[in-house]
């Protein structure tokens, strides 16, 4: 079962909002440590207990006495090197019934020479055709078993050797769960007894993850629904030796915008091998090993069984495919099949997807977001667009939600119409569902209750608000487990009233809060809030409210598990992880406001170093490692989104690294982008960037902690673009620091980031914003890094091959690296240190030990 997200709707969510949340998309400023063009991608999976052959190619080094090191990796500082290596905190997954917690241990990160494996790039997906698995997963490597009520612990008995477990999903009742283990020749079913803390092999390695849609249990725990690796599939098809004929692709007076994809199906033995390796057959296994097929092999491109168990829902692929776009746009049929593989009822099939309009909200027509509805037994809902799917369309009314009982065979309900795009909708009961609905131009979101017993009830507006205003989000539901298994609102003994989980945005920071809201009146209780000088999150509601499982940190403590009291204050440690960073303990962490010259309130957050005191020390080098973002309000720009009190997870990603290299750190400066009313906030985007940046360094300088000319700026994805733009339009900085960036926009005619205009409607904007187009101004050393096989849309590896040979050209300080074998994000551990010692070496000669004589030319 996968999380499907369509058209343009994916690229709200996934390159714009970052994460959509109960009351709407989540309105967090992407992490300046971590974020990329999508706002989304981080260096490795977040923990749940909180959060080369050639690495110069065959270009010369031109960064004065920084040697060219082809054919070599190199290791940083040995205080950089433990901080890689240090052992990862363990995942965390609560059993249903909140009696058991699992500890998934990490292993460390992979070699390059396990990234150099084969793989296949087909469609948008990444695979490792010898495990007929994604080729790019994280995985646990052991298990550990905690019970709530007394907190012992065991470690699971039966694994394999060196296990590499992903899908750790609980049984509706709490008394097992599954997880898949990859193999040399594939991927395997297990099943852990909570109990006895035992774990069996269900399956031989047949299991197919290629489409990533994990094993998901029936309502009765005892039977388990996934793909298997199809009996006869026989062997790979073999390659032509030599070409048919050309490739050919036409398009006749038809619009079809698309967007910078990577991975996409090049030839007619792409299209063979996607489906040879796509193809899988959905089968039921029970807890004895026994295997049922359900229907014939197709190309799956998602399941859900029914809450009851009684039907699957199905998505599958078929020809005609396209070059163009990814495979989630590729023409779909979507069926409800019985458990012996009938087809019961068709929902839709979709035609290849190419014509979505590029607008922000833009949506392909006909059912879209099919789903069970999570209460009930055997009940559809789905969304259709009533404008036409073009969010640029005048329309009164955009979108419409659709319910239709089992047997599929009536007329469908209207359970809601939406004046906005239909985002999702939260399941509670029969006289309880939260209908959430979007539009990207005002950035409004909309929540309301519906009545899906009655759908003729008149919904009631529970929220209406920007999700850019951090400090009114309501925060997100409490969920609960039913007895099918299935995710629902969980609410108070009155049916009404339902729990919410919120940052607590403010001007003092985040401070995670609890609170109770009834449904029919719209009006919330607080029932907890974190207190400094903690940062402590609600997790688990238990005992009807009374109690409640949080994840408690400071700057100097790691996130860990306790059990709260709300009615006596009464705090239980559950868990105890230890700091995995102990070179970072006793910096000092700052959370800072100042002004830009046009009156925007900024912030970000600032790092010392141990026992370092500006009177007496003087002041530092520094790093500012940030990522720009664009708002509608000015109001909402100024609005705080961090806190004093985290702790901060550290790794090769991390700018606090430098802190122990004797440098300062700023993270997070906010790079404000504001266009209010009718005006893009692209149309100033330079001189904004600039003004946001200069008042971070006059602020930094201004409390004798960073020295004016000793400061480098950098980024990752759209920070890379960011400083390079800096660098090219001012003179604020000693030298940056630009990780697998996108710098002329040209190459992504229709539309990047939140810039909803083609280059051809906007190209002063295209030009103005594109760092290439100014290379000739770009007079401070800049090291860039990218992966070779970078797979973000917009940031291709040929973005940095082109802007270095421009630098370069143009006679300017400039050194590229290209990691083999890595994404948007690096992985192997030789790349990562490589990355550092590069880094290292460039912030020592040209920041750190910065000849002066020229820093004011």
């Amino acid at each position: 079962m996968r999380t499907q997200l369509h058209g343009s709707m994916a690229a709200i969510v996934l390159l714009i909002l970052a994460a959509a949340t109960f009351f709407g998309p989540g309105a967090t400023r992407a992490s300046a440590s971590t974020g990329d063009e999508s706002g989304t991608t981080s260096s490795e999976p977040p923990s749940t207990a909180g959060n080369l052959p050639s690495t110069a190619g065959n270009l010369p080094s031109t960064a004065g006495n920084l040697p060219s090191t082809a054919g070599i990796y190199r290791l940083p500082s040995q205080t950089l090197v433990d901080i890689v290596d240090a052992p990862k905190t363990p995942w965390v997954r609560v059993s249903p019934d909140h009696e058991w917690l699992v500890l998934m241990g990490r292993p460390s990160y992979p070699s390059i020479a396990e990234l150099a494996e084969r793989e296949l790039k087909l469609a948008g997906l990444r695979i490792k055709p010898r495990i007929n698995a994604p080729s790019r997963a994280w995985t646990a490597n052991g298990l550990t078993i905690v019970r709530m009520d007394d907190l012992s612990e065991r470690q699971v008995s039966g694994l394999p050797d060196n296990p590499r477990i992903q899908y750790l999903r609980w049984s509706p009742d709490g008394e097992r769960f599954l997880f898949t283990n990859t193999t040399a020749d594939g991927v395997e079913l297990w099943i852990t007894d909570v109990e006895s803390a035992s774990a069996v092999r269900l399956t031989d390695p047949v299991v197919s993850l290629t489409a990533e849609c994990g094993p998901c249990w029936l309502a009765n725990s005892r039977t388990v629904v996934l793909l298997f690796v199809p009996e006869a599939r026989g062997a790979e098809p073999v390659p032509p030796r030599v070409p048919g004929g050309p490739i050919i692709q036409e398009s006749i007076g038809r619009r079809a915008p698309v967007r910078t994809y990577a991975d996409l199906l090049k030839n007619e033995y792409d299209e063979k091998l996607f489906e040879y390796y796509l193809t899988s057959q959905i089968v039921r296994v029970t807890l004895k090993g026994e295997v049922t097929p359900i229907g014939e092999p197709g190309i799956v491109w998602d399941f859900d069984p029914s809450p009851d168990g009684e039907y699957i829902l199905v998505h599958t692929l078929h020809r005609p495919y396209s070059y163009l776009v990814p495979a989630s746009r590729f023409p779909m049929r979507i069926e409800v099949l019985d458990m012996n593989g009938r087809i019961v009822h068709e929902v839709a099939d979709h035609p290849l997807r190419d014509e979505i309009p590029t607008a922000r909200g833009s949506i392909y027509t006909g059912p879209r977001s099919v789903q069970w509805r999570s209460d009930a037994g055997a009940m559809l809902s789905w969304a259709e667009a009533l404008d036409g799917g073009d969010a640029a369309a005048e329309a009164d009314e955009r979108d419409r939600l659709f319910l239709l009982d089992e047997p599929f065979t009536g007329v469908p309900d209207t359970l809601m119409t939406f004046e906005l795009r239909f985002l999702n909708v939260t399941w509670g009961s029969g006289d309880l569902a939260i209908a959430t609905e979007w539009w990207w131009e005002t950035r409004t979101v909309r929540a309301w209750r519906a009545h899906p017993d009655a759908p003729e009830t008149e919904p009631s507006l529970l929220k209406d608000r920007s999700w850019e205003d951090r400090y009114n989000d309501p925060g997100e539901p409490i969920m609960t487990t039913n007895e099918m298994g299935r995710s629902v609102l969980l609410t108070a003994g009155d049916g009404r009233s339902i729990y919410l989980i919120g940052d607590g945005a403010s001007p003092e920071g985040d401070r995670p809060f609890l609170d109770a809201l009834d449904s029919n009146t719209g009006e919330s209780t607080r029932l907890f809030r974190s207190e400094a000088p903690y940062y402590e999150r609600p997790v688990v509601l238990l005992d009807g409210g009374r109690r409640i499982v949080t994840r408690r940190e400071s700057v100097d403590e790691v996130p860990n598990y306790f059990l709260r009291d709300l009615e006596t204050g009464e705090l239980r440690q559950v868990t105890a992880f230890t700091h995995p960073t102990p070179q970072l303990l006793g910096i000092e962490k700052e959370l800072i406001t100042y002004e830009r010259e046009d009156g925007l309130q900024l912030s970000g957050t600032l790092y010392l170093p141990e026992g370092y005191d500006p009177d007496t020390d003087g002041p530092l080098p520094m790093v500012m490692w940030a990522y720009p973002r664009e708002f509608k309000s000015a109001d909402a720009a100024g609005q705080i989104d961090d806190s004093p009190y985290r702790f901060d997870w550290v790794g090769w990603w991390s700018p606090l690294l430098w802190l122990t290299q004797g440098y300062s750190v700023l993270d997070g400066p906010a790079m404000a982008i504001v266009g209010e009313g009718d005006q893009d906030p692209n149309d100033t985007y330079v001189p904004q960037l600039v003004s946001s940046a200069a008042a971070a360094v006059d602020e930094v300088v201004r409390r004798g902690v960073a020295d004016r000319d000793r400061i480098a700026i950098g980024g990752h994805s759209y920070g890379a673009f960011m400083t390079a733009n800096l660098l090219a339009h001012s003179d604020l900085f000693a030298a940056g620091l630009a990780r697998t960036g996108a710098y002329n926009r040209t190459l992504t005619p229709f539309g990047f980031q939140s810039e909803d205009r083609t280059l051809w409607e906007a190209p002063e904007v295209y030009f103005e914003m594109s760092p290439f187009m100014h290379a000739d101004k770009v007079n401070e050393p800049l090291l860039m890094v990218h992966g070779e096989a970078d797979n973000n849309s917009g940031t291709f590896p040929m973005q940095s091959e082109r802007f270095y040979s421009a630098i370069k050209g143009l006679g300017g300080t400039v050194r590229l690296v290209m990691f083999p074998h890595e994404s948007h994000s690096y992985r192997a551990r030789e790349s990562l240190l490589h990355l550092l010692w590069e880094t290292e070496e460039w912030l020592d000669t040209y920041v750190k030990n910065r000849d002066l004589s020229d820093a004011d030319e």
